[in-house]
């Protein structure tokens, strides 16, 4: 069994997944804004509520493969486990538009040693990974936002800053697991 997160971990707090990289005296102001919402907007809504990888999602929205771009990564390990944590973006492989921020946070032991490698070289979508190989997931919906982009999260995205942009969090479980704690948000 996999120590570090239970089967009751399911709301995945997003306060802990942006201290991974921003500060949470200032708010996180220069990161955003973040509201939880029920309802989200087309064609936000489709993009975000559902139990699916994102990676797939968001390729099939735009139609080519995602590429993934780590900005920051580090790993540690604490009394409940090894951990890794990189916020990223993904983008149109041919056209490079960028269509995903997140931060994974995700338990090293989790995983099999083939698939962390994989991981851990930062050359693939992290869904990506755990499709090809083969690794039993269910990706758990905890929460959706609501999100004025601060300065950071704008300059990642392309986009404005104090635009508003949809995520959610979310859980990966591997193999019955509770292991991966995501925050994703989509482009514009």
């Amino acid at each position: 069994m996999v120590v570090g997160l239970s089967k009751d971990d399911a709301d995945v707090k997003i306060e802990t997944l942006l201290a991974e990289f921003y500060e949470p005296e200032t708010g996180f102001s220069q990161w955003g804004q973040c509201t939880s919402t029920l309802r989200l907007p087309a064609p936000y809504d489709e993009l975000v509520n559902h139990h699916s990888h994102m990676t797939v999602t968001v390729e099939s929205h735009h139609g080519e493969k995602v590429d993934v771009v780590v900005h920051r990564h580090h790993r540690y390990t604490d009394d409940h486990g090894d951990w890794y944590v990189r916020e990223i973006t993904l983008k149109t492989h041919e056209t490079g538009k960028v269509v995903q921020y997140g931060i994974v946070r995700l338990n090293v032991a989790a995983l099999d040693p083939k698939v962390w490698e994989r991981i851990e070289a930062r050359q693939t979508p992290l869904g990506r990974v755990l499709i090809e190989h083969n690794v039993l997931r269910e990706v758990q919906l905890c929460e959706l936002w609501q999100i004025q982009a601060g300065p950071a999260l704008a300059g990642l995205l392309h986009a404005e800053e104090g635009e508003t942009v949809y995520g959610r969090t979310a859980l990966i479980y591997c193999d019955g697991e509770p292991a991966i704690e995501l925050l994703e948000v989509v482009a514009k």
